[in-house]
């Protein structure tokens, strides 16, 4: 099978990698790009593990044919920080403990930026229905509700 070359943003970056028509853009981003941030969790899309920002929407990245990448603005988890300086939603998941294992944080940050770009001062609820295609099997999801909540906040509070 031939090898293509995929030209794409990745994380504010110029990227190019090879890959083939069947490749998965998770597994692409993970191999090729070394981006190993995005987990895979199902393989299936019904985890959210390995969310992305595919040209600003949410999407698991194991759905994708990294071919379908081509040209597209893509965003990880290693794309939120600003080199050294986590974003608030980093910082409030540290701070909050609203991680354990570690395995589906990175789409639960991805989401939730998301969520925040969309709607920077959300209830509750719309959190719980933000984050609903994502899945923990190690936390009963109240710390990572908690930890968007605080950094919407802190968002709003700084302007961000």
């Amino acid at each position: 099978m031939a090898r293509r070359l995929i030209n794409c943003v990745v994380n504010g970056d110029e990227t190019d990698f090879l890959c083939e028509d069947g490749d998965s853009l998770l597994d692409s981003l993970r191999n090729e790009v070394g981006l190993t941030g995005v987990k895979e969790g199902c393989g299936t899309g019904d985890c959210g593990a390995c969310s992305v920002l595919l040209n600003g929407r949410v999407t698991c990245s194991c759905l994708v044919f990294s071919p379908e990448a081509d040209g597209a603005t893509i965003t990880t988890v290693e794309g939120l920080a600003d080199g050294d300086h986590l974003h608030p939603l980093q910082e409030c998941f540290l701070e909050g403990a609203a991680l354990q294992c570690g395995i589906c944080t990175p789409g639960f940050l991805v989401a939730a930026k998301a969520l925040l770009d969309a709607n920077p001062n959300p209830t509750e609820s719309e959190v719980r229905y933000g984050l609903a295609g994502n899945l923990c099997r190690c936390t009963g999801y109240d710390k990572i509700v908690r930890a968007v909540l605080e950094a919407a906040a802190q968002m709003r509070e700084a302007n961000v």
